[in-house]
């Protein structure tokens, strides 16, 4: 008998030929020619300034396991690979490469330096998605189906501008002077959902204001000093008998003597510091409420470059920092600071750049949202949510939306926005739709206006990122381009992400589609945790404990990672604990696969594969029942993205139930050396040896697709990844069987313990066994592989070896 397979191991450098034949040839391009259905995947195009870190591996390696498995399923796959050029962190990665701030040159030159970022990057990300095994639909930038595409390229652009237009004349984006939030370090407004709160150390400062009316002074405790030339008003709560005489007198600001109303107010808390609480424009988000909810003219204290401005009197031109130390000064010297303590304040800081938000009267663009709160409630209840847990953070969100959407963004690298104003009249000008404007840079597509005006300015307002990524379904589907197609692919089938980002590019995803649409833009939702460390806390490079895909690529190749990524958990669920230990482990079910492989390579294999079926004995029977049952589940379980329950069966299957039970139990029968088994019997034997084979492959195909690729082509001269994943076989024969698989597991265990035990080979005869008669129907291929001299049936398990 010859090894089909004559590779004694399966190794790393095996996977190197495999992806580049891969990336070379695209086998899997879309066919847009197809009849089969469509089953789309919005992946998350990874910024490509910075490699892709473990997590990007982990979560790629997951949604190319979904598109494999829907590929062999009979779908035709759109699985595109998305890169994102836009946008700050772009911005942000010059600034620090290059040492410059946004304004310190001008926007032509600030824009060559983003490129220069984006060139130098090169392609370490791509590289690492090929060496992964990624079976993306092409390697190949362009804006065919499929095809590679790029955020900051012209065609990506000229569509965020076209949504942007859409939206403008069904009048769902207006411009509009109002209090935003503001990043000092990235020079932006910001969205609510580009926010995050950090218990940062700062002062509690009681500081004595004066009563008017009366010359009482009263303490008032603020982490704002600096913000005491915008008070509007002092409030205590209504029921706070303390302050109760002071409803309706005015008080005197300290330093600036500024004349403001003292008034009951519900905002107010009896048990923070005196009761007394001094509301400015702005300090944070409750001021912001309060000046809407009163109707008070807010005073700005802070300009757009975060420094003090004429309304702040003695600190103009200071840092907020800075003003804030030179205010404490001067109360201080003037016997108006009564206390100050240390403390930590829950304060807003900018998702990205860390600092603390400030909130400053600026004119931007807004996407309508409030109104369409409920409708996004019902949508956020209709879309499919893996895990469903995920789906409350999409409700606690959208009820949290205070605000319309602001959409523009004081920046240079991004998308701008399209429009043009009339030096005459102040008229818009807005585009036709159809190509991708810059209009701080070219002419309007007009000569005149109608006040018969010729000379224009150019809007120099970028779009935010997440305006700009909430087309990403849109892109793919060809909305706007290609409507026979967009009608017969939406609503896109996947859309996979972290849950950090549900309230950012999921939840404007859907809104904006749906504005644009009336539909929702996709099926189902695929919400993964992270992966962490092997003592389960985030990695991050100041602790030391990343894992960088490449290291890992380089240690232990693609396939291991890509099994543990299975076996690891449910990432719907719960964090990866991940390790180079870890790996190494799922790697081990590699070897073990290979050479289950390898054993049964050395028997013939009929062309039809169907030789010895008709024949199948008990045993085959029972083998083949337990993969039906594998399958079944598989495939139930891979429509619902989980991949780790039916992996771990599998990996089981391999290890006990197939190699350690039924192999060892049948190879005497396949062998067939001493002649004791008829033919057909031994035929029966190898045609299961190879369906098991055959369909373990195809089940883990989608999760180790080299290493099963590299069988199956060795085997069976075929690419395994557009085989048919396997499914129960109807109306197969499958005898009923007296024994479970345990029962047999056990079996097989007390015999091979019972010759263990006397120092005995597990291939030592046993000279007389007495077994329960449930097994009386496997009783040939039970001698056989025991050795079993004299058997006899009983109801326990007696062995005399």
């Amino acid at each position: 008998m010859e090894l089909l397979i004559r590779e004694k191991s399966w190794t790393k450098e095996a996977e190197a030929a495999i992806c580049e034949r891969w990336v070379a040839e695209e086998p899997y391009r879309f066919d847009k020619s197809s009849q089969k259905p469509v089953y789309s995947i919005d992946t998350p195009p990874p910024y490509l300034n910075t490699p892709i870190h473990i997590g990007h591996a982990t979560t790629y390696s997951l949604m190319d396991m979904f598109a494999r498995f829907r590929r062999m399923s009979g779908c035709n796959v759109l699985f595109p690979l998305g890169l994102d050029n836009n946008g700050l962190p772009i911005e942000v990665a010059a600034e620090k490469k290059y040492g410059v701030k946004l304004g310190d040159v001008s926007r032509e030159k600030f824009i060559e330096l983003c490129r220069k970022v984006l060139e130098e990057a090169g392609g370490i990300s791509v590289n690492s998605f090929q060496r992964l095994g990624i079976g993306f639909n092409s390697w190949k930038r362009g804006t065919g189906i499929g095809e590679v595409y790029e955020t900051d390229s012209a065609d990506y652009r000229a569509l965020t501008q076209e949504t942007f237009i859409d939206l403008w004349n069904r009048k769902l984006i207006y411009e509009d002077e109002r209090i935003n939030n503001y990043c000092p370090g990235c020079q932006t407004t910001l969205a609510d959902a580009d926010i995050e709160y950090a218990d940062l150390p700062t002062s509690f400062n009681d500081v004595i204001f004066t009563v008017k009316e009366t010359g009482e002074k009263i303490i008032i405790g603020t982490t704002r000093p600096e913000l005491i030339c915008s008070c509007a008003m002092v409030i205590f709560h209504a029921e706070d008998s303390r302050h109760s005489r002071l409803d309706g007198k005015t008080a005197l600001t300290p330093l600036y003597n500024k004349e403001v109303p003292i008034r009951a107010h519900p905002s107010a808390s009896m048990e923070k510091g005196t009761g007394l609480v001094m509301m400015c424009s702005m300090g944070d988000t409750v001021d912001i409420r309060f000046f809407r909810e009163m109707k008070l003219e807010p005073v700005i204290a802070i300009d757009a470059d975060g420094r003090m401005n004429s309304n702040a009197g003695f600190l103009a031109g200071m840092k907020v920092s800075e003003a804030k130390k030179a205010i404490i000064e001067k109360l201080r010297a003037d016997g108006l600071l009564v206390k100050q303590t240390q403390t930590n304040h829950r304060t807003p800081v900018c998702e990205r750049s860390k600092e603390p938000i400030e909130f400053i009267s600026m004119k931007e663009f807004y996407v309508k949202q409030l109104d369409f709160k409920e409708k996004m409630v019902s949508l956020a209840k209709k879309l499919n949510f893996y895990s469903d847990s995920s789906r409350q953070i999409m409700l606690d969100w959208i009820g949290a939306v205070s605000i319309d959407w602001p959409v523009s963004r004081r920046r240079y690298y991004a998308t701008e926005i399209p429009l043009w104003y009339c030096k005459g009249c102040g008229s818009v000008i807005v585009p036709p739709k159809g190509r991708y404007y810059q209009p701080w840079r070219e002419k309007p597509p007009v000569e005149k206006c109608r006040c018969g005006s010729s000379e224009f300015v150019g809007e120099e307002r970028v779009l935010d990122t997440w305006f700009d990524s909430s087309n990403t379904p849109l892109y793919i589907l060809k909305y706007s381009r290609d409507d026979a197609f967009f009608k017969k692919s939406s609503p896109c089938t996947l859309r996979p992400q972290g849950k950090e980002i549900i309230r950012t590019w999921l939840f404007y995803t859907l809104l904006k589609c749906y504005l644009l649409t009336g539909k929702m833009i996709f099926r189902d939702a695929w919400i993964n945790y992270h992966v962490v460390d092997e003592g389960g806390f985030k990695m991050s490079k100041s602790k030391g404990n990343v894992l960088d895909p490449q290291e890992i690529l380089n240690k232990h190749g693609a396939e291991p990672f890509r099994l543990w990524c299975a076996v690891e958990g449910n990432l719907v669920t719960t964090d990866f604990r991940c390790s180079f230990e870890r790996i190494e482990g799922a790697g081990k079910t590699i070897v073990k696969l290979w050479n289950v492989a390898r054993f049964i390579s050395m028997f013939p294999y009929s062309e039809d594969g169907k030789v010895g079926e008709a024949n199948l004995q008990p045993l085959d029977q029972w083998i083949l029942g337990e993969l039906d049952s594998i399958s079944a589940y598989a495939v139930k379980q891979y429509e619902k993205y989980d991949f780790h329950n039916p992996v771990i069966r599998i990996r089981h299957f391999i290890w006990e139930t197939f190699a350690s039970h039924y192999m060892e139990l049948v190879k005497n029968r396949a062998y067939n050396t001493d002649g004791r088994f008829p033919e057909d019997e031994q035929k029966a034997a190898i045609f299961t040896l190879h369906k098991c084979l055959d369909t373990v492959l195809k089940l883990l195909a989608p999760v180790i697709p080299m290493v099963t690729y590299s069988i199956y082509s060795q085997l069976r001269n075929t690419d395994i990844h557009f085989e048919e994943f396997p499914k129960p076989v109807k109306g197969a024969k499958r005898a009923k069987m007296k024994f479970s698989t345990a029962d047999i597991e056990g079996l097989n265990s007390t015999i091979w313990k019972a010759k263990k035990d006397k120092g005995l080979s597990l291939k030592a005869e046993v000279k007389a066994a007495v077994i329960p008669g449930k097994f009386k129907h496997i009783e040939k291929d039970l001698a056989a592989a025991h050795s079993i001299k004299s058997l006899k049936w009983g109801k326990g398990i007696k062995i005399d070896v």
